[in-house]
């Protein structure tokens, strides 16, 4: 999962030689992804890399799906985010947001110093947007030749999840159903179902986020030990296995088409 499974080797950066590198970057319309994630608090059930993961996860599935049909490589996971409103829960490894914008952008250019066209920053943490979008602004500008991109994963899913959702409003946040429900699919040892404790989402402001597809227009810092005792809110235990499978296959899915689009924009 974190760029050393043999299921996705053959897109993985870190398995693959450096000359063999330097000729899939040379190809046309060439993509390189980066994921992006975090270390951090997901309440008493999930693992503190479930954001880097996550991240992971999607970047290969999507990769190998279409590896095949264009030249495309997958790096390790940048493992640490901007997560500084969890550290007063404990297992939350985080910096500073200068140094981490510098880190990242320092990644995407050596990316294109080996001839990549197009780079992708696949984010799997809500508090990497801004920093995802810096990075995506400044190296875009530094290198107009060159195509820079970033989203975040779960934006994503908004259609499926309306589909097949059993959690009201706020039920998909911060350790809630989405992300339990992916990580259940992946790996069930790494989720403790008698452990999920969890608190609803309550955001007092009315423009604030509502859930985790559901963000707000208004930003608000908030120390997470004022939303839950745990850490975890929304409502891991309408999670599954099966809603994971599904939620996987879409998100990978749109994925792997927009890789398709990034390639045949940058030949």
């Amino acid at each position: 999962m974190l760029g050393f499974d043999d299921s996705y080797r053959s897109v993985a950066w870190a398995t693959t030689p450096a000359n063999k590198i330097r000729a899939i970057g040379s190809q046309e319309g060439s993509v390189l992804v980066v994921p992006v994630g975090s270390v951090e608090q997901h309440g008493y059930h999930l693992p503190v890399g479930t954001d880097t993961m996550l991240a992971t996860a999607v970047s290969m599935a999507s990769a190998d799906a279409i590896e095949e049909d264009l030249p495309v490589l997958v790096t390790p996971s940048i493992w640490c985010g901007y997560s500084p409103h969890h550290r007063s829960l404990g297992g939350t490894l985080t910096a500073a947001f200068d140094h981490l914008l510098t880190h990242i952008r320092s990644i995407v250019e050596a990316g294109l110093a080996n001839g990549f066209d197009a780079v992708v920053l696949v984010n799997g943490h809500g508090g990497n947007r801004a920093l995802v979008g810096a990075v995506v602004s400044e190296v875009g500008h530094a290198y107009p030749d060159s195509q820079v991109l970033g989203f975040t994963y779960f934006d994503l899913a908004t259609e499926v999840i309306e589909e097949i959702r059993d959690s009201d409003l706020g039920g998909m946040a911060h350790g809630g159903e989405f992300e339990t429900s992916l990580m259940l699919h992946l790996d069930t040892a790494l989720v403790d179902r008698d452990a999920m404790d969890a608190e609803p989402f309550d955001e007092p402001y009315d423009l604030g986020d509502e859930d985790l597809l559901e963000p707000g227009p208004l930003g608000v810092y908030r120390p997470f030990e004022e939303y839950s005792e745990s850490g975890a809110i929304g409502a891991p235990k309408r999670a599954s296995a099966k809603k994971g499978n599904v939620i996987f296959e879409f998100i990978t899915d749109e994925i792997a088409d927009l890789f398709r689009e990034i390639h045949a924009r940058n030949r």
